[in-house]
């Protein structure tokens, strides 16, 4: 086939569904292009150690170029898609500086990913940082470890107090393993390195509007994980619905209905996920429907109905029974590059997509860990032995593992955590968000 009248295909998101789908395609007879506004792909999975000072932004992120080097098939380009255009069949992409490119395609996966959900309060964000991006958890960190040394110098003790509380909000996996590790954080690491303070009096609060923490593995490890959680000294509010966040804290209504105010210098939300801007655009352009959060719903082949050439993979992706995980990205991923390295070869399209759960996992502590696959259940040092092998197993680049190896020996068996590096600048947590315009104000104060 003529190089100049290969199919193009044009992949939006460099994460795990965009990089599966390329790789599938790595010897098929199309060009491809990957977008992502990103340089890197990113492991989230592992986000969390790097916001709490296990391991560095490079051992979780490998340059997109590197990973994509031996695609010969294969071009990068650093942008953010922002509209497509079907009967034209082009992407239209923002790049650095506001130049808007056009890119033509005769096939698109859309995996663009989800971004972080405040459910119509996004005034939260500037107190409440999320944790969907290498930018969050260089935030995140930096607030964490910021809070500890805003506490050693704080000369009132009610304000030291507030310091040395941390709130998280949501209790699915990120929630449980943040509060897990800042817990751990402050009555290992940091117990003998503060002569004001006593890191260990530090609380930290895990609240959720749900019944238990990690629902999604089932009500024996969820116990479990609540167990591990509580025996951590992690301070659990189940049934709790944060109503309001500030720079002074959160108000919460509990499962009595009774509203309570949480002084809490540093305040994170992991709970509930939106579709970004793209997916509105998609649904304009082709008339695909949105769930809830906005994502696209796709029939059983991940195509958008009525337009065969586009498809949608990963969180993006909204099809009834799969849970938004790096499993469920890496495998639609997969089938939607190998579906379309069919049917350019002229071959019967892929069966219907099917997901093969090989279960999840969660990292509480260390020899803490809870895992489920099918009709096994682990829980404590057998899950958290299971938990490293499976996130060895997927970090992207040897460079990357053995760095995690390494790192994590000295995490585990030391308490040590190097990678704590900020400024002055960036733990000063507090933002002039009041003196902006339709700026949420604590309810009951002018």
């Amino acid at each position: 086939m003529d190089r100049i009248k290969r199919p193009r295909v044009v992949i939006v998101g460099g994460g795990f569904a965009g990089l599966f789908a390329a790789r599938a395609l790595r010897r098929s007879p199309v060009e491809v292009t990957l977008v992502d506004r990103a340089e890197h792909h990113l492991f989230v999975p592992l986000l969390y150690q790097c916001a709490t000072g296990i391991l560095s932004e490079g051992q979780i992120a490998a340059p997109l170029r590197d990973v994509l080097k031996r695609h010969r098939n294969t071009e990068y380009l650093l942008a953010e898609v922002v509209d497509l255009d079907p009967p034209r069949r082009c992407v239209v992409a923002e790049r650095p500086g506001g130049e808007l490119v056009e890119l033509p395609y005769d096939y698109v996966v859309l995996a663009a990913g989800v971004r972080q959900s405040y459910f119509g309060h996004d005034e939260f964000a500037a107190w409440a940082p999320g944790l969907k991006t290498l930018a969050d958890a260089l935030d995140v960190r930096a607030r964490v470890f910021g809070a500890f040394e805003r506490a050693e110098s704080a000369t009132d003790s009610a304000e030291r107090r507030r310091w040395l509380t941390f709130a998280l909000v949501g209790a699915g996996p990120t929630g449980v393993e943040l509060a897990g590790q800042i817990r751990e954080l402050a009555d290992r690491t940091l117990r003998a390195e503060f002569r004001r303070i006593r890191p260990e009096d530090a609380r930290v609060l895990l609240f959720d509007g749900g019944r238990a923490p990690l629902v999604a593995f089932g009500p024996d490890l969820s116990a479990k994980a609540a167990q591990a959680l509580t025996a951590l000294g992690v301070e659990l509010h189940l049934g709790s619905v944060v109503t309001h966040v500030d720079q002074e804290g959160l108000l919460v209504r509990g499962p009595s209905g009774v509203t309570t105010e949480y002084p809490a210098a540093t305040v994170l939300w992991t709970a509930g996920v939106e579709a970004p801007p793209l997916a509105a655009a998609v649904a304009k352009a082709t008339g695909a429907c949105r769930d809830r959060a906005g994502r696209i719903r796709v029939g059983a082949d991940l195509t958008v109905p009525g337009h065969p050439e586009i498809l949608v993979a990963g969180d993006l992706m909204s099809r009834t029974g799969l849970p938004g995980v790096a499993e469920v990205a890496m495998q639609a991923g997969h089938y939607a590059g190998r579906r379309i390295r069919q049917q350019v070869a002229g071959r019967r399209a892929a069966r219907a997509f099917h997901y093969v759960d090989l279960g999840s996992a969660a990292y509480i502590a260390r020899g803490r860990a809870v895992v489920s696959a099918g009709r096994l259940h682990l829980s404590g040092p057998v899950a958290w032995v299971v938990w490293l092998f499976v996130h060895i197993a997927f970090l992207t680049g040897f460079r990357n593992r053995l760095g995690a190896v390494l790192t994590w020996s000295l995490a585990f068996t030391r308490g040590i955590r190097r990678e704590r590096a900020f400024t002055t600048h960036m733990i000063d947590t507090r933002r002039d968000v009041y003196a902006l315009p339709g700026a949420a104000r604590r309810p009951g104060k002018p």
